[in-house]
């Protein structure tokens, strides 16, 4: 989808489907329903629709809600068609984007992950692993030159 003219039609059917959505599909199966993204073919004779539903907390309302759109997609794809003003109209599969709940899942885990840390600072004692001062000191000059006090005595 690099061309600007696809690019432009996905846009379109974007705010066409919401529109649709809002106005004018009256089933009571769909609920809060947010078009997240749509993807166009090269040769725009596909749309792929990405959505998410506001409050969906079963299964069976994620299916309802997806059944309602498949019945609903000759009002939508006419609609589209109209509005676009193309002479082939793009054939529309609607899909439900799990990115919400995926990035839900990541952030469970990054606090998990955070509140695990703060606990192991927190067993942390003060002291270093290793000695108190790792760095290594400069040689004494008689260390170096191999004598002892031991031979100055003699």
């Amino acid at each position: 989808m690099s061309n600007p003219r696809v690019r432009r039609i996905a846009d379109r059917i974007k705010v066409i489907v919401a529109q649709m959505l809002e106005r004018r599909v009256k089933d009571p199966r769909i609920g809060f329903v947010t078009v997240t993204d749509v993807r166009v073919s090269g040769d725009t004779q596909q749309a792929t629709i990405f959505y998410t539903v506001l409050g969906a907390d079963t299964e069976a309302q994620l299916a309802g809600t997806a059944a309602a759109l498949e019945s609903a997609k000759g009002l939508i794809r006419s609609e589209v068609a109209k509005q676009l003003g193309m002479r082939h109209a793009p054939t529309l599969d609607f899909i439900h984007d799990a990115l919400p709940e995926s990035a839900r899942h990541l952030e469970e885990v990054l606090a998990r992950a955070k509140e695990q840390d703060e606990a192991v600072a927190a067993n942390r004692g003060t002291t270093y692993a290793g000695d108190a001062d790792p760095y290594k000191k400069p040689h004494e000059d008689e260390d170096i030159l191999g004598l002892d006090e031991t031979d100055d005595a003699e």
